[in-house]
């Protein structure tokens, strides 16, 4: 079986590139990225020997590139990571997501169609569905909750799994896709929540909190979320949605008073800032499909995994001190070019 994974050098394509190189290692794993500023070869560099793991440096919007990839190595399955994903960069620059998180996802299907495949899976967001009320907290989003945007990002990812479910309908491709809560672990970009707090509270520097804190996410494991995708590649239908979730629901503000407690730091790190536009105020998955159908469920709760990625980032201060000073993207020349 040889199994593409797009986006691999990120956060969570990295985690799953290990995951299944560690679950399936008779697998033959393609990474391809296109190292642009969240894409980080330092999370490969433990599995960059492994004679079943290559990895490609491209863009998913090259049609030339990604053709010829495709026509070379024949993948079995293709797992689509590649996306922009940062609310905040996307409200200042819409055009690069749109490119990325469409075009690019067009591109890989129409690859997939002229080789043929077994799957093409695409790793979506719960943010597609908009927010919740904070004083409905019996309300959680579910498979056919209608999609409704509230920034480019989430209407890029909305857009691109409009695109992977006309496919199956018009050209019978086989897709699968799945919608994601907050992810979290080890390897987490600094820019995001999680790893920014953890960083800028080691620094005793101000934690800045949107509004009042009070946005509610759901968060998810990324181990917990990597052994999902494996099950829905592997034995879930054609041409349907899977949401997976953590029940693992936390304000923003609780989130940042947990990394405290953690690192016995004092909540006067924190600082309220002005929030930002469009600001969802809560998001909450219903699992149940994913469960009922293949058996998944969360392993790990909040409280366990926000210990395991504290201590992850207080035992690996190189690789994100790398990036926070920009020697990460030295890495992939060093590796390859220079070698």
């Amino acid at each position: 079986m040889t199994i593409l994974v797009t986006g691999g050098a990120g956060f969570i394509g990295g985690n799953f590139v290990k995951y299944m190189l560690k679950k399936h290692p008779d697998y033959k794993i393609l990474c391809l990225d296109a190292l642009t500023y969240a894409g980080n070869m330092e999370t490969l560099s433990d599995v960059i020997d492994n004679p079943n793991f290559v990895f490609i440096k491209g863009n998913i919007s090259d049609s030339e590139a990604v053709t010829k990839l495709f026509e070379q190595e024949k993948p079995d399955i293709v797992v689509n990571f590649a996306a922009e994903s940062h609310v905040d960069r996307s409200i200042e620059n819409p055009q690069l997501f749109l490119e990325t998180n469409i075009i690019g996802t067009q591109v890989l299907m129409d690859a997939c169609r002229k080789v043929g495949i077994q799957r093409f899976h695409q790793v979506s967001t719960d943010e597609v569905y908009g927010d919740l009320p904070l004083d409905r907290t019996d309300l959680f989003f579910t498979e056919e909750t209608p999609i409704h945007t509230s920034s480019p990002y989430s209407a890029s990812k909305a857009s691109a799994d409009l695109l992977v479910l006309a496919y199956y309908r018009t050209f019978k491709l086989p897709v699968s896709i799945s919608r994601c809560s907050n992810n979290y672990g080890p390897y987490h970009f600094p820019e995001k929540l999680i790893p920014l707090m953890i960083t800028r509270a080691l620094a005793n520097q101000p934690l800045p909190v949107y509004g009042k804190g009070e946005n509610v996410r759901d968060w998810l494991y990324v181990e917990d979320h990597c052994s999902a995708i494996d099950l829905i590649i592997h034995k879930g239908r054609e041409g349907e949605v899977y949401n997976i979730g953590g029940h693992n629901e936390r304000t923003n503000l609780q989130v940042v008073q947990a990394i405290l407690k953690e690192l016995d730091k004092p909540e006067s790190l924190i600082r309220f800032v002005t929030d930002r536009p469009g600001h969802d105020m809560r998001y909450a998955i219903d699992p149940s499909k994913i469960h009922r159908e293949l058996g998944w469920l969360p392993e790990t709760k909040f409280e366990d995994g926000i210990k395991f990625t504290v201590e992850w980032y207080l035992e690996n201060r190189p690789w994100w001190e790398h990036i926070i000073n920009g020697e990460y993207q030295n890495y992939y020349k060093k590796m390859y070019e220079d070698r």
